[in-house]
């Protein structure tokens, strides 16, 4: 049972890369875009009350903004994993374990974190022990 969870898992975190990097994509906002624009200019659209119409329009709008949005997250994201990767590499007491952890999967990020959990309690215990 273990063995399919993980498997179910790993298939899973695969799927969500893929989708974020599509719609994290130009070509898919453009695509988006000649929808929104092939339905607004559509002939059934103009034939709704003004309710529907308004309702159509904030769709669109948000369907829109929903790859805008991915593709500022992801340009973010990459930004700053560039920038902790940095800083990582730069320091020699520095453990690499965690250089590029976007792209672990979820149960090796739960182990480290549970690594980082346990060192932070031995510091403090030994900061403790010295006070």
């Amino acid at each position: 049972m273990r063995h399919l969870y993980k498997h179910t898992e790993r298939g899973f975190e695969k799927l969500t890369s893929l989708a974020t990097s599509i719609l994290g994509n130009s070509i898919t906002f453009i695509i988006a875009l000649l929808t929104v624009i092939f339905w607004l200019s559509n002939e059934r659209f103009y034939t709704q009350d003004i309710h529907a119409c308004i309702g159509d329009v904030i769709l669109s709008v948000t369907f829109l903004f929903l790859f805008i949005i991915q593709r500022s997250f992801t340009h973010f994201s990459a930004g700053l994993h560039l920038k902790v990767n940095e800083l990582v590499s730069s320091h020699k007491a520095a453990r690499n374990a965690v250089m590029n952890a976007e792209q672990k999967t979820e149960d090796e990020i739960t182990e480290l974190s549970k690594e980082y959990a346990d060192l932070a309690e031995q510091t403090k215990e030994l900061k403790e022990g010295r006070s």
